[in-house]
C-alpha cells in the first residue's frame, strides 16, 4: 500500500495500435483465468491463524491499539485503531510474508513474488531474515520510497508494465531464469499468507476481549483481500457476532461487484491513490473465504482517504499511507449514512504507513475539505 501518482504516460501509451492490441490480449487472458476457478481449494483456517501467531511471535512487531476521543465525539461510536502503520516495514505484509517464507525456507532455493509495494518489502526482509534470497517484480511505476525499501532489504527488483503486461506470465518467464526449487510467494492469493495477515484479527480481537469489550462492526481495507480474509476467519472463531465490513476505493470496486454477482469479477487497474488497493481481481481463496465471512462491501473516495490522512495526522499524530485510510473513511460513511447505530463499538484497522513524504505533504496539504 501507499502513494504514487499514474503517470499520464501509461494511458497515453495504452492508446496507441500496439498497446490496444495488448490490452485486449490481458483482457481476454485474464477473463478466461477469472470464469475457471479451481474447485479444490486448500483453505486456510482459524487454526492455521493461531500456528501463524506462534510463528511470528517475537518476529512481528504486537501493534497498539489506539483510541480518539475526538474521533467518538464525531461519529458517536467507540473507535479502536489498530496501527500496522507501526508494524515492521511499516504495513501488515510482514505477517503474511514472514509466515509464507518460513514455511518453506528449509527447501526453497530462493523467492520470487511480484508486488507494487508492502507485499514487496515483506518478501524481501522475510527472505533476508531466512538466509534466503528474495526476487521482487516490480510495476515501473511503484511508489519510489517502497522500490528503495525493498532493494534495502536484499531484493532483487525486475520491472514489468502494469498497463501491458500480465504479471502473472512475466512472473513465469523470470522463474524460469531463476535456481531449480525457487517459490512463487503471491501478494494475497496465498493460505500462509492469509494465515499470517490473520494474526491482524486475532491480536485485535484477543486485546480488546482482555478487557472485557467485543466489536459490533471491524472495517478493513480491501485490495486482492488477504487481510480480510484471514481477519475474518479470527474474528468468525473468536467474535462471530462482529460484523466485517470491507472497504476499497469507489474506483477500483471489483471486491464489492464480486461478492454481489457470487463470482470473481476482473477490472482494469483502477485510478486512484490507493496504490495498494489497485487490484484487478480478487484470488480464488481470497473470494471463496470472503463470501462466506465478509458482511458488507462498500467504496470511498480518494477525497474521503484524503480526510482520513488528515484527520490521522493531525489528530492522532501518525502517518498513514492513502489506503491504509480505507477503513476509517468506511467508518465515516456508514455512520453518516445511519447504517452503524450510536454508542456501536467499532475496529478499524490501519494497513500500512508507508508514503513518500512529498507526495504526503502535497495531498495533505490540498484545498479538498476535512470532514
Amino acid at each position: 500500500f501507499g502513494l504514487h501518482p499514474i503517470p499520464s504516460h501509461a494511458y497515453s501509451n495504452m492508446a496507441d495500435a500496439n498497446s490496444t492490441k495488448t490490452s485486449e490480449a490481458v483482457t481476454k487472458y485474464r477473463t478466461k483465468i477469472m470464469t475457471a476457478p479451481d474447485e479444490n481449494l486448500d483453505l486456510p483456517t482459524y487454526e492455521d491463524v493461531v500456528d501463524a501467531a506462534k510463528i511470528l511471535d517475537s518476529v512481528a512487531h504486537h501493534t497498539p491499539l489506539q483510541t480518539s476521543r475526538t474521533l467518538d465525539n464525531e461519529l458517536g461510536v467507540k473507535a479502536f485503531v489498530k496501527c500496522e502503520n507501526m508494524q515492521r516495514m511499516g504495513a501488515f505484509k510482514f505477517r503474511g510474508g514472514y509466515n509464507a517464507v518460513s514455511h518453506c525456507k528449509d527447501t526453497a532455493a530462493g523467492i520470487l513474488t511480484y508486488s507494487s509495494g508492502n507485499h514487496a518489502q515483506a518478501i524481501a526482509l522475510a527472505s533476508k531474515l531466512h538466509g534466503i534470497p528474495a526476487t521482487i517484480i516490480m510495476p515501473k511505476d511503484a511508489p519510489p520510497l517502497k522500490l528503495i525499501a525493498t532493494q534495502s532489504y536484499g531484493g532483487n527488483v525486475i520491472f514489468y508494465d502494469r498497463y501491458t503486461e500480465i504479471r502473472d506470465e512475466v512472473a513465469k518467464r523470470v522463474k524460469e531464469t531463476l535456481p531449480e526449487g525457487t517459490v512463487f510467494v503471491p501478494p494475497y492469493d496465498h493460505k500462509y499468507v492469509i494465515a499470517g495477515q490473520g494474526t491482524v484479527g486475532k491480536e485485535m480481537i484477543d486485546d480488546l476481549q482482555s478487557e472485557s469489550i467485543t466489536l459490533d462492526y471491524l472495517f478493513v481495507c480491501v485490495g486482492g483481500g488477504g487481510l480480510i480474509s484471514g481477519i475474518s476467519l479470527a474474528a468468525k472463531a473468536l467474535s462471530p457476532q462482529t460484523k466485517i465490513i470491507g472497504v476499497e476505493p469507489e474506483a477500483g470496486n471489483d471486491a464489492q461487484q464480486s461478492l454481489e454477482q457470487g463470482r470473481i469479477v476482473h477490472i482494469e487497474t483502477p485510478r486512484t491513490i490507493a496504490d495498494g488497493a489497485q487490484t484487478q481481481h480478487l484470488g480464488n481463496l481470497t473470494f471463496a473465504i470472503m463470501k462466506e465471512h465478509v458482511s458488507q462491501m462498500i467504496t470511498v473516495t480518494d477525497e474521503e482517504l484524503v480526510d482520513g490522512m488528515k484527520f490521522f495526522g493531525e489528530r492522532m499524530k501518525m502517518v498513514v499511507e492513502p489506503t491504509g485510510c480505507l477503513g476509517l473513511a468506511g467508518l465515516r460513511k456508514m455512520v453518516k449514512n445511519g447504517e452503524v447505530a450510536k454508542g456501536s463499538c467499532c475496529g478499524v484497522v490501519i494497513s500500512g504507513g508507508n508514503v513518500d513524504m512529498k507526495r504526503y505533504c502535497e495531498l495533505i496539504s490540498s484545498s479538498l475539505p476535512s470532514s
